[in-house]
């Protein structure tokens, strides 16, 4: 009997645990689970990439991607795929198990990091700290009090995050897009702040002098990043990995979960590098932790209610999902300070603050377009406060999840972002570009970075992450956050974690 036809039930329930998904909440389980001497199953889809290649070699460059780069596509997505409306910034890749995955939907589609580590192996590092007061208005079922005064420090602790070197930031040619930017946003009657990340600033700085090899200043970032960066594997999961009692099962998704008495059974698709089958199991588990993010999490719980493997959950499965108002828009700039250089850092520094938590608010970074040449473009990515929700649901037909969302859903974000930029433009002379996103479209409407709901805190789960109607089943990821933060979600989502094992722990509810 092959491997790909063999279908092998294993009844043993050791290890007990399992966790889907490596990604921030994930990890953060792992490690915590771990401390208490537990064994746990760290199921992630893709690859465990540090075991890929030596140091130094492990992803693909940006500007000359390899199979490495695109999660099974013949050729890679990037946000811009235009540049004076030629599609030259694209490249056709090897059909591979690369870094970068997209989860496409009628009218969004979803970049995500596909690996040990999830999203912190592909993102620019953006450690951004929520308002307290636009929490209390998004999540007031929790205690915001305390998760601000405990949980977020130590997220912030243990992700390792620190300011942008200030030198680097105000003098290195690397950074001039981000001064160009500010210079406009203040001339323009706007607050530029510089916000924290996850980089290693004094890699980055010896970066600049050639003494390392470069990563950050190579524009390493949505391929992953070589040096520098310091990922979950640099985190949460090398400390969860040094206690021994964490079995990462890598290039294995989890296809069906369902109860087997007061335990779950998984069924396992392990696959290779090309996409092949290997082989499919059934492993039972007595706790399972969901931390495949907010897509793959909601589309993982709605097929199983739909299909009655889990008909206990609730009818907030699925529901307040959104974008986290993720725009994307590109300013030809214009008069002083429009250059923004031949050399960009692929790691975003500053952004544009206007945010007051009305619907009109906007936080835009100030990200890199780093392609090689001149283009005195400044790039933002904008993240409004768009009260719209968008709902998963399974479709019988095609036996897969769809996703309601719509651009007229997102106009109020594109609407929000577009008072910012007609107001930079009035200022400073330049205009939005319409020849750099596909359909000549000057505003993002049809993807995002931070997609967060489908399994909200308090309504699908309790108010520690645990599953209405599974117990037993705990979310632990982006999916517990109702569809905007107002900022990069990866330290709100690191900390939500971190407060729901301290409460389920404490709880007993692992032992």
């Amino acid at each position: 009997m092959s491997l790909a036809s063999s279908l092998a039930r294993v009844l043993s329930p050791a290890p007990r645990i399992a966790i889907i998904g490596s990604g921030y909440g994930g990890s953060v389980a792992a490690l915590r689970l771990a401390q208490k001497g537990l064994a746990v199953d760290l199921i992630e889809m893709g690859q465990d990439w540090d075991k890929t290649a030596p140091a130094g070699s492990v992803f693909s460059p940006m500007n000359n991607p390899d199979k490495r780069s695109m999660w099974f596509e013949t050729k890679t997505d990037m946000p811009y795929m235009y540049l004076s409306g030629l599609n030259w910034i694209n490249r056709t890749v090897p059909y591979y198990a690369g870094v970068l995955g997209i989860e496409r939907f009628a009218e969004m589609k979803v970049y995500h990091g596909v690996g040990l580590g999830g999203g912190s192996l592909v993102n620019g590092g953006m450690a951004v700290t929520p308002r307290q007061s636009f929490v209390q208005q998004v999540m007031p079922q929790i205690n915001v009090a305390e998760f601000f005064s405990k949980y977020i420090p130590m997220a912030n602790t243990n992700l390792g995050v620190a300011q942008p070197a200030s030198d680097m930031v105000a003098n290195s040619t690397y950074y001039l897009f981000t001064r160009a930017a500010a210079a406009q946003n203040a001339k323009a009657g706007y607050t530029t702040v510089t916000v924290p990340n996850v980089y290693d600033w004094d890699y980055m700085r010896l970066e600049s002098f050639n003494r390392v090899p470069k990563s950050a200043l190579a524009s390493e970032v949505i391929f992953g990043n070589n040096y520098g960066k310091k990922s979950l594997t640099k985190t949460y999961l090398k400390a969860a990995l040094a206690t021994g009692k964490v079995t990462v099962k890598p290039l294995t998704e989890v296809t069906r979960i369902r109860p087997s008495g007061s335990s779950y059974i998984l069924t396992l698709k392990k696959i290779d590098t090309a996409g092949a089958v290997l082989s499919t199991t059934e492993v039972t588990y007595d706790k399972v932790i969901m931390a495949a993010g907010s897509i793959g999490t909601s589309k993982m719980l709605v097929k199983a209610k739909a299909l009655g493997d889990l008909p206990g959950l609730n009818a907030s499965v699925g529901k307040k999902w959104g974008p986290n108002g993720n725009t994307m828009v590109a300013r030809k700039l214009a008069g002083a300070n429009s250059s923004t250089g031949t050399v960009q850092s692929g790691i975003p520094a500053q952004g544009l603050m206007a945010w007051d938590d009305s619907t009109s608010s906007v936080f835009a970074e100030i990200a890199p377009f780093p392609v090689g040449l001149e283009t005195n473009t400044a790039n933002y990515l904008a993240l409004t406060n768009n009260p719209n929700f968008g709902e998963f649901t399974y479709n019988a037909t095609t036996g897969k999840v769809d996703l309601s969302w719509t651009a007229a859903k997102h106009a109020p974000s594109v609407a929000a972002a577009k008072v910012v930029m007609d107001k930079l433009n009035a200022a400073n002379g330049g205009y939005v570009r319409t020849d750099m996103l596909e359909g000549g479209k000057a505003y993002s409407d049809f993807f995002c970075y931070h997609p967060l709901g489908g399994c909200v805190i308090g309504e699908a789960t309790d108010l520690n992450g645990e599953l209405k109607g599974a117990p037993g089943i705990f979310v632990m990821d982006g999916s517990l956050i109702p569809a905007k933060l107002g900022v990069n979600p990866f330290v709100t989502i690191t900390a939500m974690a971190e407060r729901n094992m301290d409460k389920l722990i404490a709880a007993g509810r692992f032992a």
